[in-house]
């Protein structure tokens, strides 16, 4: 057990989720913002802690490091303990006793869930999974939409910034000059919108699924802004999906209708929001391919042909796909 981990079994102790010297941390490796341990102590349920880094784990296309605050962990905390009253049983239980803990202790979910992500990969593309995900983002939204006491509680432009908009949206501006003027106004347009709680990293990924429930995990990148971030955020891992798995590509289109139904069904119709959302998808759809957080699974002719799509609809855009 390295210091920094016995630092944190010391501190759960000191609030009392653990009791013995026979508790164990066991590591699910190095994420990408966030050091994660499983707790097990004989005779008591296992549970999940939760430390944020600040230099983040990425390999970067580019020569540069990615930084950002490990005090938006208390976001994080923020986030869970709102989500849960809105939407019981759509975030893991908060074990911790207080939002300004170093770390976050909450429910493990272990046996009987699986990574949304994964099991797409996998090639099992499931509906409802996409039901569930589009009417739990929904009751988030609209359920903190013109919440002042929530707007006071997630004043963290900063910590999106450094999460979000520099590093998807200005680094692929940077890496596509002709495209530039574009996605620095969509940026500057994120950073003064303030219209409810955003997820910032509402990803496949960072959701579990079971028979019974589905769990939202990792909003550390919590925020007051745009629902159409989130919303576009989404929808472009399944977009992307789609890409990767061509012979599956209209199950995947199956998962983006239930979802932005089932997400418009529950908040109303909004023709601004669609909008901005798919102007969004086409930044966030370029940004996962040039911009600081890649995604993995794509070759580079596909690459190419993302390229290709997200300049020709830029550059002729008229407020729809």
């Amino acid at each position: 057990m390295t210091e920094s981990e016995r630092d944190v079994l010391e501190h759960i102790r000191s609030e009392g989720l653990v009791t013995s010297l026979d508790a164990t941390m066991t590591s699910f490796g190095g994420g990408v913002s966030s050091d994660v341990w499983l707790v097990e102590e004989p005779g008591r349920t296992p549970f999940v802690v939760k430390r944020s880094v600040a230099k983040l784990r990425v390999k970067l296309r580019v020569k540069a490091d990615w930084f950002a605050d490990p005090a938006r962990l208390l976001y994080e905390y923020r986030y869970l303990a709102i989500a849960a009253k809105i939407a019981p049983g759509a975030v893991p239980k908060l074990l911790t006793r207080g939002a300004h803990s170093p770390v976050i202790a909450m429910e493990y979910l272990g046996e009987g869930f699986e990574n949304w992500k994964v099991r797409m990969l996998r090639g099992e593309v499931r509906v409802e999974d996409a039901r569930r995900a589009g009417e739990t983002l929904a009751l988030i939204h609209r359920a903190t939409r013109n919440d002042p006491d929530v707007a006071r509680q997630f004043d963290t432009l900063s910590f999106f910034f450094q999460l979000r908009i520099e590093p998807y949206l200005l680094a692929t501006a940077i890496r596509h000059p002709a495209l530039a003027e574009a996605i620095e106004a969509e940026a500057t347009r994120l950073g003064a919108a303030r219209e409810c709680l955003v997820h910032g990293d509402f990803s496949p990924k960072n959701m579990l699924v079971s028979e019974e429930r589905f769990a939202v995990l990792d909003c550390e990148t919590a925020w007051f802004g745009d629902p159409a971030f989130d919303l576009a955020f989404v929808l472009n891992h399944l977009h992307l999906k789609a890409l990767r798995a061509p012979e599956k590509s209209s199950e995947f289109a199956g998962l983006i209708d239930v979802l932005t139904t089932t997400y418009f069904k529950v908040t109303g119709a909004d023709g601004d929001r669609d909008r901005r959302t798919a102007r969004l998808l086409l930044m966030l759809l370029l940004a996962r391919v040039d911009g600081k957080s890649p995604v993995e699974y794509l070759t580079p002719a596909k690459q190419d042909h993302v390229r290709s799509f997200v300049s020709s609809r830029l550059n002729d855009w008229n407020g729809s796909l």
